[in-house]
């Protein structure tokens, strides 16, 4: 089985899309079961709604699940494990309170010291530990030797013991932290495969050590994806509001392009525009580069436009609130200088807006008139014609206003290209 986790804390980031990605086509390409999982364990920090924000946005996006798990459901056995690791030695209780912590912190950069747990409490006896009534967190015992897997992408990773400190699985709260409630659901759930950020590589050691001290011994592969970053060279986080999915779908990229140039960016495709059901039967993480990846909005937009360029004209027309043939034929017209849903909208709705032509007022005055008494013409060139025959305009003083009559813009597609599309609809278009 793969998986997909997300917290209830955050909105979804281009990471994540891409993450659920790779992990649903992974999915069915070895017809193996997919499982999202809700990541509730922090009550506090919850954002009410979140999951059902999600569960849409992957549907959104072409994307289903076979099961669905709620991290907080798992409680009882998170809690259940941790007393085992305890009474097996390998986990102890930490009595250390944060300013305590805080204190060793800052001796220890003081010194140039590792900023990591010292093991105060780990030799505390039995019978210290029993009549210690303060709050505690437990913590697992650090590994005595290294720690190594095979990552799919990045290929063989290590960690020392020196690389893992003793830390922390409960909390004072008795809820799991992430790396051991991750661990625990992943065994639960007969994960097969993980991939995830390369944010994820130092979580991937500590949750094989959880396992291995649990005695669990089936493999679970995985893969870490080379982070994202900004054109300035910087990895673009959760918090940067350009690495927002809810916000590229309200500017108008359609979820195919951004599912498209996700695939795309850092992976050999034999196309370049493809649909995520395409993806499906070519994809290989074998494929994905290394190296971090730049996001690239240029990028973006070329491949929304391809995909606008593919939508059915009446299905078009309705997401940019029509409901014609003609608008949506005219919205892709339109696509040569616009890249998203939302421009292409704007310079449809100019066109049937209130009007004025400040640079030929008089002669759009004039031109207005005649068109609004004019009969009907199939054709461009024969209502042009009409149209500076009767009102006795020619070169700027037709040519100029009758591109802000048609189109409430000085420049744009040629009015040739255009009017097929709009001539059913000049008297709303002129009035």
């Amino acid at each position: 089985m793969y998986r997909f986790a997300h917290s209830l804390n955050r909105d979804m980031h281009i990471g994540d899309l891409r993450t659920v990605l790779f992990n649903f086509i992974a999915a069915k390409q070895n017809s193996e079961p997919f499982l999202i999982r809700i990541e509730d364990r922090d009550k506090e920090r919850t954002i009410e709604g979140k999951d059902h924000e999600i569960l849409e946005m992957l549907t959104l996006f072409g994307i289903t699940w076979d099961q669905i798990n709620y991290q907080s459901e798992n409680l009882k056995f998170h809690q259940q494990l941790a007393t085992k690791l305890l009474m097996d030695q390998k986990a102890f209780a930490c009595f250390c309170t944060p300013e305590t912590l805080e204190n060793k912190r800052a001796a220890a950069k003081a010194t140039g010291q590792p900023n990591r747990y010292d093991g105060t409490c780990k030799y505390l006896s039995n019978e210290e530990v029993l009549n210690n009534e303060s709050p505690f967190v437990v913590r697992i015992k650090k590994p005595q030797e290294d720690i190594c897997f095979t990552d799919l992408i990045k290929g063989e990773v290590c960690f020392t013991p020196d690389d893992i400190d003793d830390f922390v699985i409960m909390n004072v709260d008795k809820t799991p932290t992430y790396d051991f409630a991750s661990a625990i659901d992943d065994m639960m759930y007969d994960i097969s495969t993980v991939i995830r950020d390369e944010d994820y590589v130092s979580n991937t050691s500590r949750q094989i050590l959880i396992r291995n001290y649990l005695g669990y011994d089936k493999e679970i592969r995985y893969a870490h994806l080379p982070i994202i970053r900004n054109e300035a060279g910087d990895e673009m986080s959760e918090d940067d509001e350009a690495s927002s999915v809810r916000r590229l779908l309200e500017e108008g990229f359609l979820p195919s392009a951004i599912a498209n140039y996700l695939i795309l960016t850092g992976t050999k495709t034999p196309v370049e525009i493809f649909t995520l059901e395409e993806a499906v039967t070519w994809f290989d993480l074998k494929d994905i580069a290394k190296t971090p990846i730049t996001f690239d909005p240029g990028k973006l937009r070329q491949i929304n436009k391809e995909h606008i360029r593919r939508i059915d004209n009446r299905r078009l027309s309705a997401q940019i609130g029509y409901s014609s043939e003609e608008i949506g034929a005219l919205a892709k017209l339109y696509t040569r200088e616009a890249s998203t849903l939302q421009e292409i909208k704007e310079k449809i709705d100019t066109i049937f807006a209130p009007k004025v032509c400040e640079n030929f007022p008089e002669a759009f005055h004039i031109l207005r008139s005649v068109a609004k008494n004019a009969p009907y013409f199939p054709e461009y060139d024969a209502f042009k014609d009409h149209l500076a025959k009767e009102s006795g305009l020619k070169g700027e003083q037709l040519v100029k206003p009758l591109r802000v009559m048609l189109t409430g813009a000085q420049n744009g597609p040629d009015l040739s290209d255009l009017y097929p599309f709009i001539r059913n609809y000049l008297g709303e278009i002129i009035k």
